[in-house]
């Protein structure tokens, strides 16, 4: 299987090879929905990697986070390597659904700090345009399944499993 070096620079050729064929084709750089695109997919392909479900072993994109990383360390208990986290469907949203629990209890915690010292905090999540909402899952997406086709699994993977031999 292609080392942690090996996936991004995979997925950064595809980037670049992609984002030549855009303005090749007329796209403007300074579009909203070019950068959703491009900031999801850099961020999936460098800091939310699928290998993030690996516990024991110290993978790049939970070094990237510093001292953050720790608080990935249970994402890898609850998912074995190579189980669900890595899906073409339930894997990434499994790391998008973490992140948003992690960020969720970080938002909580401040407010019941600052709440205590008599600071009224209102905490809400960005709000993003739809659009540009869709094309970043789009570049996210396309990050992590193009780390899955460089493990050498396929969108049929877990269907060859669910059959039954005859």
């Amino acid at each position: 299987m292609p080392s942690g070096r090996v996936h991004e620079a995979l997925n950064l050729t595809a980037l670049g090879l992609g984002s030549l064929a855009y303005l090749a084709l007329g796209g403007s750089p300074e579009d909203p929905r070019a950068l959703a695109f491009a900031l999801a997919y850099l961020a999936g392909t460098f800091l939310l990697s699928p290998d993030l479900d690996l516990a024991e072993k110290e993978v790049r994109a939970r070094r990237r986070w510093g001292l953050l990383g720790l608080f990935w360390r249970p994402y890898g208990w609850l998912f074995r390597h190579r189980g669900l986290s890595h899906t073409w469907v339930l894997g990434p949203l499994t790391r998008l659904g973490y992140l948003g629990g992690l960020l969720a209890l970080l938002g909580f915690l401040v407010q019941g700090v600052l709440g205590f010292w008599g600071v009224e905090v209102r905490l809400r999540p960005p709000s993003f345009g739809l659009e540009a909402l869709g094309f970043g899952l789009l570049g996210y997406y396309l990050s992590q399944w193009l780390h899955l086709v460089a493990d050498g699994i396929w969108p049929d993977h877990d269907l060859k499993r669910l059959r039954r031999p005859r």
